[in-house]
């Protein structure tokens, strides 16, 4: 039987202490103490641990591990599940970086939802919301799986939301003239790579990962099955949403045909390999092949240090690419918004696992101004009339 006892002591500097004593036996029958300053505080723990012990899920603190211990345990069972080489990286990535510093010492066991919730805060004050959202994720999946193996009695990460901080910054888009003057600066080796990324949406990865037994010449389509990671292993998309099919046009159909009949074999019958058709590495992709089209086709800023532009040998300028290679897919979402396709069919053809991710990204495109002039014209007709 669980109780609660008032517990005084004179400290060394004399002062009279007072604290609140909770005596109780664990699952296992095993007599454990637990202190507190305030007798209300004690109250609400004893009645949330009695439950705990009841359910057989109660963890004492001498016996509860620390969020970095915890954190350690999930990145090990997602090794031991094969889970991809940049999968690990990513999760090692949130653990080392952002959770750790943060609330890595704290126990499981007194972890609490107002904890997690300040963990949130401190992360947004210096992160960017996407970045908080996936530390949140992980530290959530860490209690997942410390639960599952009775560390921790429940989630209190679960109900945890990230509030829009505001800060994020909206999607930077290449322009129409931009675009043409890649298409026409861009080679035989190049073009048909960047025409596919503008007119289809593809990320890099599924781009690099594309096989032409996935490219249907007949029916104007490209289905993504795979993508290649960042160590150039062939997988499958990371989601079920990432597994589609897109319709394309003329102009990609005549381009990948010309492009089939010199592009490099491999065994893995890939559209984009590099030049013996395995996998091309993504940074190679950009420092040999992205990032010099830039600044061939004038879509580049020079290089600034201290406000002056740097300067090269010969005294001339150093210019530097002004989109990452993502601006592509930035592009074809942007022009499928200005058709006016709708938003269920863009999520589906952008590989988005919800509308609302759709919305978050590209929302601000898809508020047409104009027409929102005309209907609050027409409601303030009919209210007057």
């Amino acid at each position: 039987m669980a109780s609660i006892r008032k517990r005084t002591w004179t400290a060394p500097n004399g002062e009279e202490k007072t604290a609140w004593l909770v005596d109780y036996r664990d699952g296992a029958g095993k007599r454990r103490f637990k202190q507190f300053a305030r007798k209300k505080d004690a109250d609400a723990w004893i009645t949330q641990a009695a439950w705990e012990v009841s359910k057989g899920v109660h963890t004492a603190d001498s016996q509860s591990v620390t969020v970095a211990a915890a954190a350690d345990i999930w990145i090990k069972v997602a090794e031991s599940k094969n889970r991809e080489r940049g999968t690990i990286d990513q999760y090692k990535q949130l653990r080392d970086h952002h959770i750790v510093p943060l609330i890595g010492a704290e126990k499981l066991s007194k972890l609490t939802t107002a904890k997690v919730v300040s963990f949130v805060d401190d992360l947004l004050a210096t992160r960017s919301d996407d970045l908080t959202h996936k530390a949140l994720r992980a530290l959530s999946r860490i209690l997942i799986e410390a639960r599952r193996r009775g560390l921790v009695a429940q989630n209190v990460a679960a109900d945890v939301k990230v509030e829009r901080s505001g800060r994020n910054e909206e999607v930077v888009i290449p322009t129409k003239e931009e675009l043409r003057a890649l298409l026409a600066a861009a080679d035989d080796r190049w073009k048909p790579l960047v025409l596919t990324a503008i007119l289809t949406g593809l990320r890099a990865s599924e781009l690099r990962g594309l096989r032409w037994k996935d490219v249907d010449f007949k029916g104007a389509t490209i289905s993504v099955a795979q993508r290649a990671d960042k160590y150039c292993d062939l997988g499958p998309p990371k989601s079920k949403a990432g597994r589609r099919t897109i319709p394309v046009g003329d102009a990609v159909v005549t381009e990948l045909k010309k492009w089939k009949l010199r592009c490099p074999n491999g065994d893995a019958g890939l559209v984009f390999p590099n030049s013996v058709g395995a996998v091309q590495d993504y940074g190679h992709m950009l420092r040999r092949g992205f990032y010099p089209l830039q600044i061939k086709a004038g879509v580049c800023d020079p290089q600034l240090k201290d406000g002056k532009p740097v300067l090269d040998a010969k005294g001339k300028a150093v210019m530097v690419p002004r989109y990452g290679f993502h601006a592509l897919r930035h592009a074809a979402a942007s022009a499928w918004i200005k058709q006016k396709i709708d938003l269920k069919r863009l999520t589906t053809w952008l590989g988005h696992s919800s509308v609302a991710i759709t919305l978050d990204i590209y929302g601000h495109l898809i508020v047409d101004k104009d027409e929102d002039a005309r209907l609050a014209a027409e409601a303030q007709a009919e209210l007057l009339a």
